[in-house]
């Protein structure tokens, strides 16, 4: 294999190419941030910096994930991980809407319990005088 060559070209696919997508994405902004805080210095501020060098370090990590994508353990990897995404039954609409109402108002229920409870504590501390009234 070649240094451009592509591991396993027609296997993986998605999960490889979702995978760089993110990674750049994040890449991208960070590289962002990066030139954003380069203005800020006066002797960072010449364009060739402030915008050089954010750029390397996307090129860089373009080169860096294109390189880890297409290593054998890695493809892999990401083809088996999609092979197994593929055999996961998924829970229809309805279901996690149903299960979603059932959390919320679960979590609104023990909120209700805690609060009471807390209060009963609060008020048997106060009357046993473990605490200050105020």
């Amino acid at each position: 294999m070649s240094i451009f060559g592509i591991y396993k070209r027609g296997q993986g696919k998605y999960t490889r190419v979702l995978t760089l997508v993110s990674v750049m994405i994040v890449g991208v902004i960070g590289a962002y941030v990066l030139s954003l805080k380069f203005q800020g210095y006066a002797a960072t501020s010449a364009p060739y910096i402030r915008f050089g060098v954010p750029t390397a370090v996307v090129v860089l990590l373009g080169w860096l994930m294109f390189w880890l994508m297409n290593r054998p353990k890695t493809a892999d990897f990401l083809i088996a991980t999609e092979g197994e995404m593929k055999k996961v039954s998924w829970s229809s609409r309805k279901e996690v809407v149903g299960s979603t109402k059932v959390v919320i108002v679960t979590t609104f229920m023990m909120a209700g319990i805690l609060f009471g409870v807390d209060m009963l504590f609060t008020f048997l501390f106060k009357w046993m005088g473990i605490l200050p009234t105020s």
